[in-house]
């Protein structure tokens, strides 16, 4: 199950994508779920976000030295502007999401649900997991993320 392919934001457009590309049962990645915060962690994290008032959220994943900052044609006004602080401080380019990758993250909910500002940091470049030998490259990368995303 992808944890991240959960959240009812697209979640039928995922589906229709994801199995489309043949992920269509239990599986490593790619496997949306049988609906939306159906997996305990997925609804953990749900309603955890339920019960706080958070400014923003970032949420980390790996591949490509990303940040990503809207979902379809929700993002607010001031979303671009704190993801370019970001991009400046970590070197990562700030991008639209790929259309098949755009659909039941969590970061696309928090956007939908709350308009206010998501980001998805897609940290380090190779294959999955990434080797330890760049984690201090994507700490130093993130720390400013880190840091700043605390006091917005």
């Amino acid at each position: 199950m992808d944890l991240n392919l959960q959240f009812p934001a697209g979640w039928e457009n995922a589906k229709l994508i994801k199995y489309s590309q043949g992920f269509t049962s239990p599986a490593p990645r790619d496997f949306v779920g049988f609906g939306p915060l159906t997996e305990p962690e997925s609804l953990a994290l749900y309603n955890f976000t339920l019960k706080h008032n958070f400014k923003l959220v970032i949420t980390y994943h790996t591949q490509g030295k990303e940040i990503y900052w809207q979902f379809q044609d929700y993002a607010p006004q001031k979303a671009e502007e704190i993801g370019k602080v970001f991009s400046n401080v970590s070197g990562y380019s700030l991008s639209e999401v790929p259309y098949n990758s755009s659909f039941a993250g969590y970061k696309d909910w928090f956007l939908q649900q709350y308009q206010r500002p998501g980001y998805t940091i897609e940290a380090g470049i190779g294959e999955n997991p990434l080797p330890l030998s760049q984690f201090n490259d994507i700490y130093n990368n993130n720390l400013g993320i880190l840091v700043l995303g605390s006091f917005l």
